[in-house]
């Protein structure tokens, strides 16, 4: 076929004009649609990604008090495009970075020979450090070292606290703490900037359709009191010091909500200080150390009994006039209690009475209001490596068992287990999730969610509530084994432990214990439960009891915090007659033998 010109030319247009619609449309592709691609791609290529930091959310207490925040700082970070002569800029900036000449020299060498746009030296430089290093750096004519807006935590009430907040890492990101269970909260999201410099290493154009702003972290505000906060660590570091225990943990807890009001536990550490702190000081013993209650534990069996209707306010339960033969073995107890009541158990802290009351339940119902309380399963509190005790169940138990866990041995729990199980008694029989983040918020006034109690079930009814909290009233009274924790004016309830402390393999220490009282106040309305828990305490031969150890430093957190939360006295006050006896000394809670 032949074609004419005029058939030849309609079609090379035709040819040309697909072509050149080929580009246009490529080139309307590339500038709009893959507009932003390409310019990040340009932007990466000419220019300096400049992060932008988030500002980390503050840190607040239950009245809004700063209990974490950020201090500004410089980052100093260089540019090996704009540096002719690292030796020299090295001698210029080492005085004000704190860095040897050195050791910066061959940090900038490397970036020049490297062409590296963006290398940090230093995170931690103060702003008027940084403004008269980049001074200095002008005045000689030297570029390739610059500063970015930065921040540092710090801890306005130095180590008052320190095991709730936690701390940062290098890479600001939380350890321990709040800080860390709270890290995706608090940590906001950085944004940054694309830069670009001359010869001079002065900035030429900001990339403005680059740029990301940072999104800063949310504020948190924690359930603390801060005002009971120092209380309660003011008299445990005068227990310290006097008692030169292995470790020390004190709690306060709201019985009704399940909020913490205080914790604080020994050795303790400055967070702003890290370097000098060692390992141990930084555990947080009030959720990662378990150890034997002893008889605080024993308000599980007698709660038990009641619930169930195994017995009543009357029931008279035989106590083998101290002397008990069960299973090969004899359990005693230090004076020769007869028969008594539920009521008076608890009171005296009878170890038969309870293991009696134990051998009605049996194994199984027994088994079923440990875990009930709490006991053998983690709280749930906002911090981390919290443990869940031992709470072994039947099938491991041996024939002692039925009569040794009612008083607190072949048991482990957590010290704020034993806060969450005496709140259900307080609060008139249920089991709270102990919480201790109270709220979230984007800014001040603006808050997003608030944390609610949370009733995790009803563990005993509230007669029965009712019936164990009397008797641990009787506790704390001349009757008991708790007098020195009594408080002038008001009605106290609580219960002490004393136990010995178990070998790793196998038996226990001769003369290590833990001496411990955990008590609620007012007794008819409590504001709060208080664990004073003292491991190994440096005292005379029968001196380590609960009721002489722990009571007492119980007693003097009470009393400061009934006129820091304005409670009423409901009773004349009268003073407490110290004598030391076998009341006070809180025998029943004595090993068996």
């Amino acid at each position: 076929m032949r074609w004419n010109a005029h058939t030849r030319i309609t079609l090379a247009s035709a040819f040309l004009g697909l072509i050149f619609t080929g580009f246009s449309s490529r080139l309307i592709y590339i500038a709009v649609a893959k507009h932003d691609e390409y310019s990040t791609f340009a932007a990466e290529k000419n220019s300096i990604r400049q992060p932008l930091f988030a500002k980390r959310g503050i840190i607040y207490d239950r009245n809004g008090e700063v209990l974490a925040e950020n201090a500004p700082i410089r980052t100093a970070v260089a540019d090996g495009t704009h540096i002719e002569n690292p030796r020299r800029v090295a001698e210029a900036a080492a005085p004000f970075l704190d860095m040897n000449v050195d050791e910066l020299t061959a940090k900038l060498a490397d970036a020049v020979e490297f062409k590296r746009k963006f290398v940090v030296l230093r995170h931690d430089v103060p702003a008027e450090t940084a403004f008269e290093n980049a001074h200095a750096l002008d005045a000689a004519r030297l570029r390739g070292i610059s500063f970015l807006n930065d921040s540092k935590r710090v801890h306005p009430n130095g180590s008052m606290l320190c095991h709730v907040m936690g701390f940062l890492d290098h890479e600001r990101r939380g350890i321990q703490g709040v800080e860390a269970a709270m890290e995706d909260y608090l940590r906001g999201q950085d944004g940054f900037r694309f830069i670009e410099r001359d010869r001079t290493g002065r900035e030429l154009v900001v990339y403005r359709g680059q740029e990301r702003e940072p999104r800063d972290g949310l504020n948190v505000t924690l359930t603390i009191d801060m005002g009971l906060q120092s209380i309660v660590e003011d008299e445990l570091d005068a227990a310290v010091k006097d008692l030169k225990p292995h470790t020390a943990v004190v709690i306060m807890a709201d019985p009704k909500t399940g909020e913490i009001l205080a914790m604080a536990s020994r050795p303790n550490f400055e967070p702003d200080t890290l370097g000098k702190a060692q390992p141990e000081q930084m555990k947080n013993h009030a959720v990662i150390d378990m150890f034997e209650p002893g008889s605080t534990f024993k308000i599980v069996v007698a709660s038990a009994a009641l619930n169930e209707g195994i017995i009543n306010t009357e029931t008279r339960v035989n106590c083998e006039n101290g002397h008990f033969a069960y299973a090969g073995k004899i359990l005693r107890d230090h004076h020769g209690f007869g028969m008594m009541t539920v009521h008076e158990i608890l009171m005296r802290s009878s170890n038969i009475g309870s293991a009696k009351l134990g051998l009605m339940e049996g194994e199984q119902t027994f088994y079923e209001y440990i875990k009930r309380f709490g006991f053998g399963e983690r709280t749930g509190v906002e911090l981390p490596g919290e443990i869940p005790g031992l709470a072994p169940p039947p099938a491991r138990w041996d024939k002692l068992s039925i009569t040794r866990m009612p008083m607190g041995q072949a048991i482990s729990v957590t010290p704020l287990q034993t806060v969450q199980a005496m709140s259900v008694i307080a609060n008139g029989g249920k089991l709270l999730a102990p919480h201790i983040v109270k709220s979230l918020a984007d800014g001040p006034g603006n808050t997003i969610k608030s944390f609610q109690p949370s009733v995790i079930r009803e563990v005993i009814n509230p007669q029965t509530a009712s019936l164990v909290r009397d008797a641990l009233i009787d506790v704390v009274s001349t009757k008991g084994t708790a007098v020195l924790a009594s408080v002038p004016g008001f009605r106290v309830g609580g219960k002490t432990g004393t136990a010995q402390i178990p070998k790793p393999g196998g038996g226990y220490y001769e003369n290590k214990y833990v001496a411990s009282f955990c008590g609620f106040m007012p007794a008819e309305d409590p504001a709060f439960v208080c664990l004073v828990l003292i491991d190994d305490p440096k005292v005379g031969p029968e001196m380590y009891y609960g009721g002489l150890v722990a009571a007492p430093i119980f007693s003097r957190i009470a009393e400061r915090a009934a006129r820091y939360l304005d409670l009423q006295p409901v009773m004349k006050a009268e003073p407490v007659t110290q004598v030391v006896s076998t009341r006070l000394q809180d025998k029943g809670d004595a090993v068996d033998q």
